[in-house]
């Protein structure tokens, strides 16, 4: 049996091919239970079903798809490695192929190759995580961890305990210990109850004396990990003083400062990599997702000073995917060729002001932040009263529902934050103008089905 033919079967539905995925799959799969599709093909920001409906997608792969579903210099680097008589993966072997990626990788961090080096590690963003804080304990030879509240690392054991969201790791015991959390800024529900520019100077201080304080109570970590953009957390941006401090403290006390570009970088903040907003340099940054071109892909770019590993001090099998080599050097050349950084700002320069002015029409939009092309526009409850800074208490059950009707009108977008209540689009970076305007008469469209559903 080929690839080419399997097909859908005859008068097959997504009903279907869904029952047959929840008999054979286990109960852990998430996504089919609220978009409940099988996908037949896909091309640019557009997914098409079993049934032949088409849908405008806004999850791209969870942010996976840069450069949207099929790209045609994504597809002509498959076949061209495929034709070339490469072997499919190298084990950490060289190849021509990976020395033009790792150039090509290297010369968009800051510094490239004088400052940088970088490792190839398993096939995930948590792989990366975890060798990220394996690494940063071997520098330092401490054993402690700072993360922070709403932050997304990954669900493998460690990573899992640097992740602020506690229904995954409630069920489970015994994950890495040493970790501890602080708040993170958040302009619509600031963490100390400020808000505002006194919210993000009280977070900046607490942090600097928090590491300083000998009566703290925590040990000197070995490492400090954040997202410049928390993704799962909600589209939560970082302040950029409260980023510079945290270089500043981190590199003082010789911690090393780890950033998650997992979700936000390559280019979706606007910028290749969503720390550059702040000017800081990381001393390692946590490569993902887009970075192999929709292929299983993870990196670290690790600042030179601390590439503190032994030979073989941290192995994995599937470090050589030259096929994601290829498809993650188109994606850089394309990034830059078209200058996608510039379109990511734009378009979402657009869908901000446009979901802001839906937000005037329905109150029920608490909420709209974000930077480029990872956005995020929070559910409340406006009936109910504000607090002391003005935010309005989150309405899950609404926030479910407009997933739901987004769904029904063709328009696929997930949900994140605290308890599922803001709605996160990750549209692909070529999306166009029409395009953007779909998306925005949609989401429209969708919330008054929603409000109509859910309060009558």
């Amino acid at each position: 049996m080929s690839v080419t033919s399997v097909n859908p079967a005859a008068n097959a539905t997504n009903e279907y091919y869904l029952t047959r995925q929840s008999q054979m799959e286990s109960n852990v799969r998430s996504y089919p239970r609220k978009l409940p599709l099988a996908i037949a093909k896909a091309q640019g920001c557009w997914v098409t079903d079993v049934e032949g409906t088409e849908y405008l997608d806004c999850l791209a792969g969870a942010g996976t798809l840069a450069l949207g579903h099929n790209h045609p210099a994504v597809i002509q680097s498959i076949q061209d490695t495929l034709a070339s008589g490469l072997p499919l993966h190298t084990l950490d072997l060289t190849t021509p192929l990976k020395d033009a990626f790792t150039e090509a990788l290297l010369a968009h961090l800051p510094g490239g190759q004088e400052e940088y080096c970088l490792q190839f590690c398993g096939p995930s963003g948590a792989d990366a995580t975890e060798a990220a804080i394996k690494l940063a304990k071997t520098y330092t030879g401490r054993s402690s961890v700072i993360s922070f509240s709403g932050g997304y690392h990954g669900m493998t054991h460690g990573s899992l305990s640097m992740t602020g969201n506690l229904s995954a790791k409630n069920a489970v015991n015994g994950l890495m210990p040493g970790v501890q959390f602080m708040p993170y800024p958040h302009e619509y529900r600031c963490p100390l109850g400020l808000g505002g520019e006194a919210g993000v100077d009280a977070l900046t201080y607490f942090f600097e004396n928090f590491i300083e304080d000998v009566e703290s109570g925590v040990t000197k970590p070995a490492a400090v990990i954040l997202e410049a953009i928390q993704g799962e957390g909600g589209v939560v941006t970082a302040p950029v003083k409260w980023l510079q401090k945290i270089r500043e403290v981190t590199e003082k006390h010789n911690i090393v400062l780890i950033l998650d570009e997992v979700q936000a970088g390559f280019a979706r903040s606007g910028k290749m990599f969503a720390f550059e907003h702040a000017g800081i340099e990381p001393d390692v940054v946590v490569m993902s997702k887009a970075v192999g071109g929709g292929l299983p892909l993870a990196v670290l770019g690790i600042k030179r000073k601390f590439d503190a590993w032994q030979p073989a001090g941290h192995t994995g099998t599937f470090r050589g995917n030259q096929l994601a080599m290829g498809t993650g050097l188109m994606v850089l050349k394309t990034i830059s060729e078209q200058n996608l950084a510039q379109n990511a700002q734009e378009r979402g320069d657009f869908l901000q002001a446009e979901f802001k002015k839906l937000a005037q029409e329905f109150p029920c939009i608490g909420n709209v932040r974000g930077r480029g092309l990872m956005i995020g526009v929070e559910i409340v409850d406006e009936r109910k009263p504000a607090d002391h800074m003005g935010s309005l208490p989150a309405d899950a059950q609404l926030a479910a529902a407009i997933q739901t009707a987004c769904f029904n009108n063709k328009l696929l977008l997930e949900k994140g934050g605290r308890n599922g209540t803001v709605i996160r689009l990750l549209c692909p970076l070529i999306i166009n103008q029409d395009e953007c305007v779909e998306v925005v008469a949609r989401f429209k469209k969708a919330v008054a089905e929603a409000l109509k559903a859910v309060r009558g």
